[in-house]
């Protein structure tokens, strides 16, 4: 079985939460938060996850609006994915992330921490639920992960 290598990004306009898998790709976890500062130093943090975690697959979570529409931050994210995607030399997926955020949210509670205090740890809990979808999706499929 080939090595399970995919990056998860919940990207937002001032932080991007990124999340990464284990091997076998069963389950993901929040890796850090980037605080968004121009184009060179967020692509330079990306480059060195990937390059660290040896990623074949950038899986960023597409904010939809509820009626399954692309909005304004939808284009954005969009547009902010493609360009990473060109840029890190990977294949981009997509993964419909409505009420990631808010998941992540009552993660958070349930763990007994502040949301005002730890923004940016919803950021990486939001990327974690959006890989691990993409994850599940590709299990019950039942495709080669890579």
């Amino acid at each position: 079985m080939e090595r399970v290598a995919a990056l998860g990004l919940d990207v937002g306009r001032r932080r991007i939460g990124v999340a990464g898998c284990d091997g076998l790709g069963l389950f993901a976890t929040g890796i850090t938060t980037i605080h968004r500062t121009n184009w060179t130093k967020d692509m330079e943090q990306l480059a060195q996850l990937v390059k660290e975690r040896g990623v074949k697959t950038l899986v960023v979570g597409m904010p939809y609006n509820m009626d399954g529409s692309l909005g304004f931050q939808g284009r954005q994210v969009q547009k902010f994915a493609e360009r990473c995607a060109k840029y890190l030399n990977l294949p981009l997926e997509y993964v419909d992330e409505r009420l990631t955020s808010y998941a992540a949210e009552q993660l958070m509670m349930a763990e007994g921490l502040s949301l005002r205090e730890h923004r940016e740890v919803i950021d990486r809990k939001a990327a974690a639920i959006i890989l691990q979808q993409w994850l599940d999706q590709l299990r019950i499929r039942g495709q080669e992960i890579g």
